[in-house]
């Protein structure tokens, strides 16, 4: 309800400044009074028109306060200060749509889409894309709760949302855990197969990556192996190939279970492999050269190679000399790692890579480097390219939604994916160079429109706090106790796997469990220790602004104070227990509640300087839609766990203020038991959004 009413808010005064200033404001700030006391809108456009109007900004909003006129849901307008308007709503009237739900009720998505102003077309999220030769760790957590997160936003605002997860099943990682297979370990084809069978496959893998790491640093001949191992995967239809499938089919497996821990699901996982043996990047070989995308360079440190041209710069001509005239992206990973010109996938990885260095698209061997992939892959993802994939369906979840993955021909009847009005790609910060070159491509093709909604959602790394670190059995020097995070390491072997996060944070929530509810079944605590550590887990991870690099902490994420997860469930948990209490169900009374109070009692119960507390919560419920709607805007999932946090505070100071049940006036016990009621439906629907759900009991 907060947000409509700002729209309507910006909608009169933008037709009272066409009316009687003749003026087209196409950005009207609307910000919040820094106290309840001033209002719920505060409007500094008097400032802004100041110059254009050769007025002194309060004269301004004097005008705009005299003509603007009434406003529907709004009870007065009032000039602060030195030019400020602070707007008062009708607390009576946005408390009565409030307890209604009417930003809800009987609306489909596709009615508040419409209502919302929600641009038409499918959105395209794409995160996690963990490479499938290990165990995922608590990086990519990160990475999979913020992109889960921000799909679960997408679709509260009504938006249709896919959600894939790329797949590089031919890169020098999954080749590395081959090579320890074959060349360390000295397994066949069938006791691979029957190591990929075991549980926690992907375990194992971590383990031996970390070994075949040091077995190059052992002997730099070794890397040899490495490119025998490339090239023979990227070729396919051999036996490596087919190991290599074995495994990273395998990883990847193990992967979804993992993140399906996390109530998080993918619609489908493009691979790598397709996009070298259905020839992409071919067909976006052709469309670079025709735009002039590419230029092939004659002379200089780039001799041989097809360059794009920087932006502002001329076009370079291309040239007939380029001895092979459709370069295959089949040969990348295998030539670099042989020593070959061209920056190896993993520096690409680590964000060591120069602004020149990728602008190399394809290098003077005719190999493609991972941009020149990522440039196909995103013109298939804007329909673009003239070219699909085939399809077969992969994995089930327990609701029956199918994730499928790509392949060479696959199955008939299959959604359609791809060809998308706009894209986020999940990807950490070290990463914005290549996702800038991929737009750039884009923009330089002629497809401006794509290249600006193309948006890279980039964050920064999760590390360990040292108290962790130790928790989880690392040895720490005296040095590493006193830093302030203890970065992890996945070639070295260093760092916390997924599921031991997961499985660490739950047994620590169940001894909690435990001691406050004996008296519930086995099967009963454990499933309330795994809400409490899921929603612990993601809230951390939420919490932070993206930009922040997180040390994570056992004790802090699982506390059941301040700003955590376990503290927004447990405000859940206590407004639940009231209606239990008093004999209610909170979702039918929550339902029904709006034909129990009425408008008049609203206003009694919400005016004055007695009303202001109990208003400040009301407040803070109506504006979900106005946070979600901010955190897509920007990008920053970390304002909707703020706004969770606020909610459970206010609701805290409520609750321990007035004891409802025992509120001998029938009219004000109804009042609060609505504002308990419509509190509660509104942090589970913020908490939802956040993937979080609600125990029973805490």
């Amino acid at each position: 309800m907060y947000r409509h009413l700002e729209r309507r808010l910006v909608d009169h005064l933008r037709e009272f400044l066409r009316r009687t200033y003749d003026l087209e404001i196409a950005n009207i700030v609307v910000e919040q009074p820094p106290q309840i006391e001033f209002g719920e809108y505060a409007l500094p456009i008097a400032f802004e028109l100041a110059r254009k109007l050769r007025k002194a900004p309060r004269k301004i909003a004097e005008e705009i306060v005299a003509g603007v006129g009434a406003i529907p849901g709004f009870e007065k307008f009032e000039v602060a200060g030195g030019g400020y308007i602070n707007v008062r709503v009708s607390r009576a009237e946005l408390a009565t749509a409030l307890a209604a739900d009417l930003s809800f009720a009987g609306r489909s998505s596709a009615d508040r889409s419409s209502a919302a102003n929600v641009p038409p077309g499918k959105v395209l999220v794409e995160h996690s894309s963990i490479n499938p030769n290990k165990a995922a760790h608590i990086g990519h957590l990160r990475n999979a709760i913020l992109g889960d997160t921000f799909v679960r936003l997408l679709r509260f605002a009504g938006r249709e949302v896919d959600v894939q997860n790329y797949i590089d099943n031919t890169g020098v990682q999954v080749a590395d855990v081959v090579v320890g297979f074959l060349h360390i370990e000295k397994k066949s084809r069938a006791q691979i197969e029957a190591l990929a069978a075991a549980p926690r496959f992907d375990y194992l893998c971590w383990d031996l990556y970390a070994r075949v790491s040091q077995w190059y640093e052992e002997d730099k001949s070794n890397l040899q192996a490495r490119a025998a191992t490339l090239r023979a995967i990227e070729e396919g239809n051999n036996e490596t190939a087919a190991i290599a499938d074995v495994i990273s089919v395998a990883v990847l497996k193990r992967h979804l279970e993992t993140m399906e821990r996390l109530d998080t699901e993918y619609d489908f996982l493009p691979r790598e492999s397709e996009i070298l043996h259905l020839h992409f990047w071919d067909a976006a070989f052709t469309k670079l050269k025709e735009a002039s995308v590419l230029a092939y360079e004659n002379e200089g440190k780039n001799k041989g190679c097809w360059v794009m041209r920087r932006a502002g710069t001329s076009a370079k001509p291309l040239t007939t000399e380029d001895p092979s005239a459709s370069p295959s992206a089949s040969l990348g990973a295998s030539a670099k790692a042989a020593g070959s010109e061209g920056t190896d996938e993993g520096e690409i990885a680590e964000g060591k890579i120069t602004e020149e260095d990728q602008k190399v698209i394809v290098r003077s061997n005719g190999t493609v480097g991972y941009v020149g992939k990522d440039i196909a892959y995103h013109m298939w993802k804007f329909g673009l390219l003239g070219r699909d994939f085939g399809y077969r369906k992969f994995y089930r979840y327990p609701n029956a939604h199918d994730c499928w993955i790509s392949t060479t021909d696959g199955e008939k009847d299959h959604p359609h994916f791809g060809d998308v009005a706009e894209i986020y790609n999940v990807i950490d910060a070290r990463q914005s160079e290549a996702q800038n070159t991929v737009i750039e491509a884009l923009r330089e093709l002629g497809h401006g429109e794509a290249a600006d909604r193309y948006t890279h959602f980039s964050y920064e790394m999760v590390a360990l706090t040292p108290r962790c670190a130790a928790e989880l059995g690392y040895n720490l020097s005296e040095e590493d106790k006193a830093r302030p995070w203890i970065e992890v390491s996945g070639r070295k072997g260093f760092g916390v796997k997924a599921d031991d996060l997961l499985d660490a944070l739950i047994i620590s929530a169940g001894k909690e469990v435990d001691v406050r509810h004996p008296e519930l079944s086995e099967a009963e605590r454990a499933s309330i220790a795994t809400q409490i550590a899921i929603g612990a887990l993601r809230y951390f991870m939420l919490k932070f602004t993206k930009q922040s690099v997180i040390a994570f902490d056992f004790k802090d994420a699982l506390s059941f104070e301040g700003d955590t997860g376990p503290y927004a469930q447990y405000a859940v948990v206590r407004a639940s227990n009231i209606f239990r209490k008093g004999g209610f169900d909170p979702d039918a009374y929550c339902r029904d509640q709006a034909s129990r109070v009425s408008t008049a009692d609203f206003a009694k119960y919400l005016t004055g300087e007695s009303g202001n507390d109990i208003w400040e919560l009301w407040l803070a419920a109506s504006k979900t839609s106005y946070i979600v709607s901010q955190c897509i805007a920007t990008t920053e999932p970390a304002y909707l766990a703020k706004h969770a946090f606020q909610l459970a505070q206010l609701f805290s100071t409520f609750y321990h203020r007035y004891p409802i049940l025992s509120e001998a006036d029938e009219g004000r016990r109804k009042f609060l038991l609505t504002t308990a009621a419509v509190v509660r439906r509104e942090l589970i629907r913020v908490l939802a959004a956040m993937g979080i759900g609600v125990p029973p009991v805490m």
